[in-house]
């Protein structure tokens, strides 16, 4: 069944908010508050472990780091698009509309737990390319495994920041499914390359998520989503610079 990836995948992050949100309850303001630290740190050593994979290289006997270039033109050039076209406002207003519809207005965590949330779990190549498997071949077992680690996820993020991470259910269902709809399309473009170049500015996204859990938001993670195109164009720029 094409687009059973998808449906999984979203009913993981509900039960894991459900489940989230009853454990929640379970612990006071200043252990909710070192649990989301616990997951900030978890995340920032996730998203290094990518990020070396990406970067780093076995040269002979010594170890040597690349791509530096892509890195920045990336992560640069696609916060400068994020921020004019205001990506990160309007993630915050659909969370804001969401906060109302849902009856969750006097949650003033709501909008910041939603963001965090559906950052983490839509930026990344396993979203991409599991969807991409799903709409080809209907093969969902990537995106089998990506719900385990989002249930996991979900759970804790929601038990801490509060039950806007399980409404990160929308934006995945949108994001995976539109991927699967279009697959045919995409599957061209996304060659080994591009999927490790994909894979290394997601990991810095997420590893700037981190950052956001445990020193508070400082950084628009939303509006330097455009990295991720930048990084697949990349691929397809000639004379090999990256």
């Amino acid at each position: 069944m094409i687009g059973l990836g998808t449906l999984i995948n979203t009913v993981a992050i509900i039960v894991g908010g459900l489940i989230g949100n009853f454990t929640g309850k379970l612990f006071k303001e200043d252990q909710q508050h070192a649990i989301t630290k616990a997951c900030g740190i978890s995340v920032l050593f996730i998203a290094i472990a990518g990020a070396m994979q990406g970067m780093m290289a076995i040269d002979g006997k010594n170890l040597v780091s690349g791509k530096s270039m892509l890195v920045v033109l990336c992560i640069v050039l696609g916060t400068i698009v994020g921020e004019l076209i205001g990506i990160e406002n309007g993630f915050e207003s659909f969370g804001e509309w969401l906060k109302q519809k849902t009856g969750n207005s006097g949650d003033k965590e709501f909008v910041n737990a939603f963001v965090t949330a559906s950052l983490t779990v839509c930026i990344g190549a396993m979203a991409i390319v599991g969807a991409i498997q799903d709409g080809i071949m209907g093969d969902y077992s990537t995106l089998a495994v990506k719900s385990v680690l989002d249930f996991i996820v979900v759970a804790v993020m929601t038990s801490s920041l509060g039950k806007g991470s399980a409404f990160s259910a929308i934006p995945i269902f949108l994001f995976e499914g539109s991927v699967t709809l279009l697959a045919k399309l995409i599957s061209p473009i996304m060659t080994e390359m591009a999927i490790a170049y994909l894979s290394l500015i997601g990991s810095i996204l997420i590893f700037c998520v981190g950052v956001n859990l445990v020193w508070g938001k400082t950084v628009r993670v939303a509006n330097m989503l455009p990295g991720l195109i930048f990084a697949v164009v990349a691929v397809y720029i000639p004379g090999g610079i990256f």
